[in-house]
């Protein structure tokens, strides 16, 4: 069953005919055609298999995960493909991510959503755990999910990462979070996590050593 249904998701990429100048891979997902430019010298502009995974949880999930109207903040979106899916199956999305991806992401999301999608999605910067009161008051920011893929690897944010999950996250929250494990401090980051909030395996892909998470804040998955 792994098999099938990686292969299933992996069968959504697919690559252009014709090289042109601009390196571009395309994904089908939420009934469109998607293309995604990327850049090979920045970790954060590549589609990895998180994405996929997440990606197709969405739209095989829309009547248990309905994201009609619902108000979406992506972390690390890199490349933008999960706000992008997310933005086509109806949300209003912020997609964030470091100063320097920025551009690459803006042109990812207009070009895929524009004139597509119910809500425009906006692009915002968001360095994890800094000003994050400033940029992300909890007064007026709310969002119904929080969506991740990928973000936990071989990096010295760690606890800049959770105190952002912290920060974003309100009793209601669902965050929804791919994570491929690779070593083993960074697989420490789960236990961790699970001292903030309950957290729930959803999918769980060994092929890929890829898991898929439900979380909330403790006390509130029951809830």
């Amino acid at each position: 069953e792994d098999e099938q249904i990686v292969a299933e998701i992996l069968g959504r990429r697919f690559f252009p005919d014709l090289i042109t100048h601009k390196t571009w891979e395309g994904f089908h997902f939420a009934g469109h055609e998607i293309r995604i430019t990327e850049a090979t010298d920045c970790y954060g502009a590549v589609v990895w298999p998180s994405a996929l995974v997440l990606c197709y949880f969405l739209e095989t999930n829309s009547k248990q995960c309905n994201l009609v109207d619902k108000n979406v903040i992506e972390i690390g979106a890199g490349t933008g493909l999960v706000s992008i899916v997310a933005s086509l199956l109806g949300a209003f999305v912020t997609a964030t991510d470091l100063p320097e991806l920025l551009g690459n992401l803006q042109h990812n999301v207009l070009r895929n959503t524009k004139q597509k999608c119910k809500h425009q999605p906006c692009v915002k910067e968001l360095s994890w755990g800094i000003d994050l009161e400033k940029n992300f008051p909890r007064s007026s920011c709310h969002f119904d999910y929080i969506m991740a893929a990928d973000v936990v690897y071989y990096h010295p944010f760690l606890d800049e990462l959770l105190l952002t999950f912290d920060h974003l996250c309100n009793n209601d929250t669902v965050i929804l979070w791919a994570m491929k494990f690779r070593l083993e401090k960074e697989n420490q980051f789960v236990d961790r996590f699970q001292t903030l909030f309950d957290l729930e395996m959803i999918s769980n892909f060994p092929s890929l050593n890829i898991a898929l998470y439900k979380a909330m804040r403790k006390g509130r998955m029951k809830a």
